[in-house]
């Protein structure tokens, strides 16, 4: 998702922010942490279904 900034009247996409090495380590970190629980949790029938259905192969 990019960001939109108004340029005059128009929209233009937002300059791409650069971030440094440490700064996406920890939001990296942070992240990995954050989600490590969801990826024990089991997964409803629901979202295994569509996963199901995404694995399939269009003949």
């Amino acid at each position: 998702m990019t960001k939109m900034q108004p340029d005059n009247g128009r929209t233009r996409p937002a300059s791409p922010v650069s971030l440094s090495a440490n700064v996406r380590r920890h939001l990296g970190m942070n992240l990995r942490n954050l989600y490590a629980g969801s990826l024990v949790e089991p997964v409803s029938e629901r979202i295994e279904s569509l996963l199901t259905k995404l694995g399939r192969t269009k003949t």
